[in-house]
C-alpha cells in the first residue's frame, strides 16, 4: 500500500493525515495546536508541524507530502532567509486602511476607478487579508523592517521550503492558488505583479526586481524532496495550496460545484472554467488547485458565532443546537448581526456585531441560540449571492467545516441558503486535499485520483423572510457604521 500525507497548517492548529493514496482511506492522523493572535512567530507553525507529525506515526513510510495553509499570511525573509518579524495574518484587521490605500493609488485617487482596476488586473480588489495590503501596512509603519525583505512567503511556502530543508531563497515554491491571493499575481495570465509589489512597498519596480518570490508550480508538479538531514529525503513534496483550494480538491470539487466552509472564516467557493473579476471586491477571482479558477466570498466569522454564543449560554455545541431548534424560524424578531471580529464580506473591518430586536417575548435561550444560527448562515447566504452575481449557477452546495457538525446549522442551511445542502461525513479536508494533491503528484497522471465520498443530503422549506429580515437589519447597522 502506498501511503501519503496531507498538512493542513491552518490558523488554530496544524494536522496531519496518513492516507492510503489509491483509496483515501485514512491510516492516522495527529495535529498540535497553534497559539492564537493575529501575529505568529512562524516558527510555532513549524514546531506544530514536528509535533503533529511525530502524533501522526511520523512519515518513514510515507512517499509523497504536501502542505496546505491558511492563505494570505505575509512572511518576510531577510537576504539569510531569516523570518524579518512575525507573520501578519489573515485576520489581522490592522492593514484595512493600507487595503483602502493601495485602491486609491491605482485609481489615481478616485476608489471606484481603482476598484475596477485591481478587479481586472488581478481579479480581486485589496481588502485587509491580502497579502499586498499587509505589505503596504509594512511599508508605512515599520519601514526598516520592510527595506530588509529579500523574499515575501505565504505560510505552505515557507512551510514546504522547510521540509526541503532548504536555506537557498531561489527554491522557495507556491502554486495558482495561493499565489493568486496575494494580490500581486495575476491568475488569468499566471505571472506576477512586480509593479503592485512595487506600489505595496511604495517603491520603483526596479527597486523590486531582487526580492524573491516563490516560484509558482503546476498543480500535479513535485516541489523537490524532503530534508535528508532528518530522514526526509525519500519524500516527495506537492506544490502545496491554499487551505481554501486544498478543501475543493479535499471534496472533489469539480467545474460547476459550490463549497460552503464554516470553520474560522466562513468561505463560499465555486469552481470554474473561466477567471472572474469583481469590482466590488466582495468576491475574490482565486485560481483553485487542478488548473481552474475558484471565484470565492470570505467572511471573517464563522465557526466562532457559535462558540461565542453557546459561552454565553453556558452551553454545549450539542445543546446549543437543541436550543435553537427548539425555536421556530425568525426567533420571533431576534436577529444576531455576527460582524464579531469586524467582517470582510461585507467590507467592515471595524464594525461590532449587534442584537437587536430584544423584546420580552423574543429574548429566550432557545430564540438566541436560534438568532446566532440564523445570523451566521444569513451572512453566507450574502456571501453566497455575491458569487451567484459573478455568473455562477448555484443550485446545491456542499456544507463543510467544524461547523459543519452542528445540527442546527445542517437543518436551518437549506432553509436559508434556499438551496439542498449536502454534507460529507465528518473528515480534515483541507489536508486530505493537501494529500491527495501529494497522490496526483507521485503519480505525475493527467488527474488526481479519484476517492469516493460518504455523503448526506438535507433539504427544508426556504425561510426568504428570515433572511430579508436579516438583510434589512444588517444594511441598518452598515449605516450606522457610516459604510
Amino acid at each position: 500500500m502506498t501511503l501519503v500525507a496531507g498538512i493542513d497548517s491552518s490558523t488554530q492548529s496544524c494536522k496531519v493525515v496518513v492516507l492510503d493514496a489509491a483509496t483515501g482511506r485514512q491510516v492516522r492522523a495527529g495535529s498540535a495546536p497553534h497559539p492564537p493572535g493575529t501575529e505568529v512567530d512562524p516558527q510555532e507553525w513549524w514546531e506544530a508541524l514536528e509535533s503533529a507529525v511525530g502524533r501522526a506515526g511520523g512519515l518513514d513510510d510515507v512517499e509523497a507530502v504536501s502542505v496546505a495553509g491558511q492563505q494570505h499570511g505575509l512572511i518576510a525573509l531577510d537576504e539569510r532567509g531569516e523570518v524579518i518579524r512575525p507573520a501578519l495574518l489573515w485576520n489581522d484587521v490592522r492593514s484595512a486602511s493600507s487595503a483602502s490605500d493601495l485602491v486609491r493609488d491605482l485609481g489615481d485617487g478616485d476608489e471606484g476607478t481603482g476598484t475596477r482596476v485591481w478587479a481586472r488586473e488581478v481579479g480581486s480588489v485589496p481588502v485587509a487579508a491580502l497579502t499586498v495590503a499587509k505589505l503596504r501596512w509594512l511599508a508605512d509603519h515599520e519601514p526598516e523592517n520592510a527595506r530588509r525583505i529579500a523574499a515575501v512567503a505565504l505560510p505552505h511556502d515557507w512551510l514546504t521550503w522547510r521540509i526541503r530543508g532548504s536555506d537557498d531563497l531561489r527554491s522557495l515554491t507556491t502554486d495558482r492558488s495561493d499565489a493568486s491571493g496575494t494580490g500581486y499575481f495575476d491568475p488569468a495570465n499566471n505571472q506576477y505583479r512586480r509593479d503592485l509589489l512595487a506600489l505595496a512597498l511604495r517603491r520603483n519596480e526596479s527597486e523590486t526586481v531582487d526580492i524573491r518570490l516563490p516560484t509558482v508550480l503546476g498543480p500535479r508538479q513535485q516541489a523537490g524532496h524532503g530534508d535528508e538531514s532528518r530522514g526526509w529525503g525519500h519524500l516527495v513534496l506537492g506544490a502545496g495550496c491554499g487551505d481554501n483550494a486544498a478543501g475543493a480538491l479535499g471534496i472533489g470539487l469539480e467545474v460547476g460545484q459550490t463549497s460552503i466552509s464554516i470553520g474560522t472564516s466562513g468561505v463560499v467557493a465555486a469552481v470554474s472554467t473561466t477567471p472572474t473579476t469583481d469590482a466590488s471586491g466582495l468576491v475574490a477571482g482565486f485560481a483553485d488547485a487542478t488548473g481552474a479558477y475558484l471565484p470565492l466570498a470570505c467572511t471573517l466569522n464563522a465557526s466562532r458565532v457559535l462558540d461565542a454564543t453557546a459561552a454565553v449560554l453556558g452551553v454545549g455545541h450539542e445543546e446549543l443546537s437543541a436550543l435553537a431548534l427548539a425555536a421556530a424560524p425568525g426567533a420571533k424578531g431576534l436577529v444576531h448581526v455576527p460582524y464579531l471580529e469586524g467582517e470582510r464580506t461585507p467590507n467592515l473591518p471595524h464594525a461590532t456585531g449587534g442584537l437587536f430586536g430584544m423584546t420580552l417575548a423574543s429574548l429566550t435561550r432557545e430564540n438566541l441560540a436560534r438568532a446566532a444560527v440564523e445570523g451566521l448562515l444569513c451572512l453566507l447566504a450574502d456571501a453566497t449571492e455575491a458569487v451567484r452575481r459573478q455568473g455562477v449557477s448555484i443550485n446545491r452546495v456542499t456544507l463543510l467545516g467544524g461547523g459543519a457538525r452542528s445540527q442546527a446549522v445542517r437543518g436551518l442551511a437549506p432553509m436559508i441558503l434556499g438551496v439542498p445542502v449536502e454534507v460529507p461525513e465528518p473528515d480534515e479536508y483541507v489536508a486530505r486535499g493537501a494529500a491527495r494533491q501529494a497522490a496526483w503528484a507521485l503519480t505525475g497522471n493527467d488527474h488526481p485520483p479519484r476517492w469516493e465520498l460518504d455523503t448526506r443530503v438535507f433539504t427544508g422549506e426556504p425561510t426568504p423572510e428570515v433572511l430579508q429580515h436579516y438583510r434589512n437589519t444588517a444594511r441598518d447597522v452598515g449605516r450606522l457604521l457610516g459604510e
